[in-house]
C-alpha cells in the first residue's frame, strides 16, 4: 500500500500508516525493520511526514542514505 499523500490526508491517517508500516512482525531474521530503525521510534523518525511537512519517500531515502 502506498503512503497517503500529504496533501490529501490527515495527520491521523499518516500516523496510522507509519505505525502499520513499521509494526513489529516478530520475525527479525526475515523482516529487517529493527535493523533499519535501530531502536528508534518510527513516529519520531517520520514526524515531518505525519505533520505534512515532508513526503514519506523523502524521509525514507534520508534514513537509508544517512543510515542513522
Amino acid at each position: 500500500m502506498a503512503p497517503p499523500d500529504i496533501n490529501n490526508s490527515t495527520s491521523e491517517e499518516r500516523r496510522a500508516y507509519v505505525i502499520e508500516s513499521w509494526r513489529c512482525l516478530h520475525d527479525c531474521e526475515a523482516c529487517g525493520k529493527c535493523r533499519i530503525l535501530k531502536g528508534r521510534d518510527a513516529e519520531i523518525l517520520y514526524a515531518d511526514y505525519i505533520a505534512g511537512i515532508r513526503t514519506y519517500m523523502d524521509i525514507t531515502l534520508e534514513i537509508r542514505d544517512k543510515n542513522y
